[in-house]
């Protein structure tokens, strides 16, 4: 018993903490380049009304997931324009975001859905062979659908580029020293923007995990503060790859915790267990700066573009 509902946590853990740690792979781009992404959560937003409104008008969940990275990017290029080329506020500029896509896919999505219940194509989980029927770990790890093999692939991916490449070592002097890396000739400006759509593309998976993978519907604000989150799972990665993905599991573990309570007996309030996540995103908030690894010497600082 004690066996199934540790795998039971996990399956659940780990499918949650997937669109945190797309989203988050996104963002730790962003920062690395010294821009703080708080529009993510209208991008994650628009990702999951495009993917899900483009799988359901096609049957096509591939077109759907090109849909929503389409979307997330599009929303972070409209957020570089006016933080980093017009050079506004950056906590501003993302809550205008924000709300522009929260009011945009209520719109598109109740001009296209007159009606509740409307399904479309979505990913079906893939079983790796042998490996799925592993004990307590095996379904959850190895029985995911393509975004959630891909999340985890992008963890190395984005920890070679940002440590051994020339892009990620421009990208990371762009964070820290804006005016030095100007100085040998890399266009911050460009750099910067770059990251952001990255980032915004990413949340566009995200999003599209929601609504055509995780479930297979669309609701208003269906992000639900995932965007939010996310922002937190960085800073308790300390802005590296590996260390959002552990912090992204932490935070599906959490938020996972509620749905296992709410089936026992339980003494402990389930409201505890909703608020969870969001106290791990405060105690996050708590630590930025501190320990080892600090955030970007030029992190939201968007007059020092070099």
């Amino acid at each position: 018993m004690t066996a199934l509902i540790i795998t039971g946590l996990l399956i659940t853990g780990v499918r949650l903490a997937t669109p945190l740690l797309l989203a988050a792979l996104g963002e730790v781009m962003a920062e690395r380049a010294g821009v703080i992404n708080v529009g993510i959560e209208g991008m994650v937003l628009a990702g999951a009304l495009a993917g899900f409104s483009v799988s359901y008008h096609t049957h096509s969940p591939w077109l759907g997931l090109l849909a929503a990275i389409v979307a997330g990017a599009a929303l972070a290029l409209l957020f570089a324009l006016f933080a980093v080329r017009l050079r506004a506020d950056q906590v501003i500029t993302g809550t205008a975001i924000n709300i522009l896509a929260l009011g945009l896919t209520g719109v598109f999505f109740r001009a296209q859905f007159s009606q509740s219940g409307a399904s479309a194509v979505v990913f079906e989980p893939l079983a790796i062979p042998a490996l799925h029927k592993l004990p307590i770990i095996g379904v959850a790890l190895f029985e995911q659908n393509v975004l959630g093999y891909l999340s985890w692939l992008l963890v190395p991916a984005c920890a070679l580029f940002l440590s051994k490449t020339v892009a990620g070592l421009r990208l990371r002097a762009t964070g820290e020293y804006p005016e030095a890396a100007a100085a040998n000739g890399v266009r911050v400006a460009r750099v910067r923007t770059l990251a952001i759509v990255w980032g915004g593309a990413l949340a566009g998976l995200a999003g599209a995990y929601l609504s055509i993978a995780y479930t297979n519907g669309f609701v208003e604000n269906m992000s639900a503060g995932r965007g939010f989150i996310a922002l937190a799972v960085v800073i308790l990665g300390r802005w590296r790859p590996a260390g959002v993905l552990i912090a992204a599991l932490l935070f599906g573990l959490a938020s996972a915790l509620q749905y296992q309570f709410q089936a026992t007996a339980s003494h402990i309030p389930y409201q505890f267990f909703l608020a969870l996540p969001y106290l791990l995103t405060l105690a996050a908030l708590l630590l930025r700066g501190r320990g080892r690894f600090a955030a970007p010497a030029a992190l939201g600082d968007g007059a020092r573009q070099g």
